[in-house]
């Protein structure tokens, strides 16, 4: 069963940026926003500023892998963008997928706590 579709369209990106709520960390930045639907929705971005392709794709790799790994103990119903925070060492999956729980924990999405 899919919980999550991806964001593609820059507009979806846009509105997130301007009214959703965002929560920092070391490696990287969560928006969300509420979708009234039943489905989540998500985007992951790694500026130019990150590094070169081969950097950029490995770390939304990670991301998504690591959103993946909390995806059936999220609920239900909203729109989530990740952003790449630009730094000079590339974090490894435990520091990205450490830093997606205590930012997805900070949101209080999880259906009970962990």
């Amino acid at each position: 069963m899919v919980f999550t579709f991806p964001i593609k369209k820059n507009k979806d990106f846009i509105r997130l940026y301007k009214k959703g709520k965002f929560f920092v960390a070391k490696y990287l930045v969560l928006y969300a926003l509420s979708n009234n639907s039943n489905v989540n929705r998500l985007g992951i971005t790694a500026s130019k500023k990150f590094g070169k392709s081969v950097k950029r794709n490995r770390i939304k790799r990670l991301i998504r892998e690591s959103y993946r790994h909390f995806e059936s103990q999220l609920k239900q119903g909203f729109d989530l963008v990740v952003v790449a925070r630009n730094c000079e060492e590339m974090p490894n999956f435990s520091e990205v997928k450490r830093e997606m729980k205590y930012l997805l924990k900070k949101l209080e999405i999880f259906k009970e706590d962990i």
